[in-house]
């Protein structure tokens, strides 16, 4: 180690036995490394507490090693995995994340926060802000800050794009409530009409009751907020009907959450007088008494796929923008 007790790059490439050159590839990801060669190179700055300068790569560089992610919601448990997906690829690039708040109503609205966010000159932007217009997307592509979209397609605009299989997910949930549990009428409970990803789930919804023959009635579908208020507000909608449903399913598990309460108020039995299910799996879903039935959407491996993303683009990837779609998986537990 070097007399000034800060500990260097040539101290670290010594520890692991490679190139100064080797250990930048390691820590920046402009270069690919083996993967022996790449966990070596990590022991060895875990092991002697290596920090690179950011200020003077900065200078080198023209980049600030900051990647912002951009979220309606800091408080929803989903947003919280995700962001630690995202943190965990960054850091370990020894990138620093910046997360915002761009609330659907009230609050700092989304052009503001993006014109921030680009004055700052981040490397790249996660964008899990459902709703974003083309022109905000068009303000961040010409700014020349690198984009992953979440919960979008491709067509929608610029940048790569992370997102579940949404429409799949719901429609097995749908057909398994249907097809298996002998339900006749299934309710739906979206978050804000035409934001994603109420609007593929809700197809979901109506790919799998077409397919098993029931209408799809439109005193059956709510549309409220993707919050556990928002399921309260429309489960009381659900159950004051003429015709209430026997099963509910929800958008997100927040609004499967606000739904268990109203069915608790009301003295309903779940499943026995009311089946309902979410989307997501956050963890609380099997905190809940009953345990919520619900779709996996893996917010953690989101958050590191869109950061696996950004970081390439970051390390000059110009290819044709990229699309990572994950599998859904229904989880079955005792409320549907």
């Amino acid at each position: 180690m070097h007399g000034s007790g800060r500990v260097k790059i040539v101290d670290v490439a010594a520890a692991a036995g490679v190139s100064v050159t080797t250990v930048s590839h390691v820590i920046s990801g402009r270069r690919p490394v083996s993967a022996a060669t790449r966990a070596r190179v990590e022991d060895a700055v875990h092991r002697l507490g290596y920090q690179a300068d950011p200020s003077a790569r900065g200078l080198r560089t023209q980049r600030t090693d900051t990647i912002g992610l951009v979220v309606p919601d800091i408080t929803n448990p989903f947003n919280t995995e995700l962001a630690a997906g995202i943190q965990e690829i960054a850091y370990a690039h020894d990138l620093l994340t910046v997360v915002c708040e761009a609330p659907m109503s009230g609050g700092p609205q989304l052009p503001a926060v993006l014109r921030q966010l680009t004055a700052r000159r981040l490397d790249g932007i996660v964008l899990g802000r459902f709703g974003a217009r083309r022109a905000d997307l068009d303000l961040i592509a010409a700014s020349g800050t690198r984009l992953v979209r979440l919960g979008t397609r491709i067509a929608d605009g610029p940048g790569d794009v992370v997102r579940g299989a949404e429409t799949e997910g719901m429609r097995a949930l749908v057909e398994h409530l249907v097809g298996e549990r002998g339900y006749r009428r299934v309710g739906f409970i979206g978050g804000e009409p035409g934001v994603e990803p109420g609007g593929e789930r809700y197809e979901g919804y109506r790919q799998a009751l077409a397919a098993a023959g029931h209408a799809v009635l439109p005193e059956l579908t709510v549309w409220t907020g993707f919050t556990r208020e928002g399921g309260r507000a429309g489960a009381a909608r659900l159950l004051d009907a003429a015709q209430p449903p026997d099963a509910v399913v929800c958008a997100n598990d927040l609004i499967a959450i606000g739904v268990l309460d109203v069915a608790r108020q009301r003295g309903l039995a779940v499943p026995g007088n009311l089946a309902v299910a979410g989307y997501d799996d956050i963890d609380a879903a099997s905190m809940v008494s009953p345990a919520l039935t619900t779709v996996v959407n893996p917010a953690r491996e989101i958050g590191r796929s869109a950061a696996r993303l950004l970081i390439d683009r970051i390390a000059g990837d110009t290819g044709p923008a990229r699309e990572v779609v994950l599998a859904h998986q229904v989880v079955l537990r005792g409320s549907a």
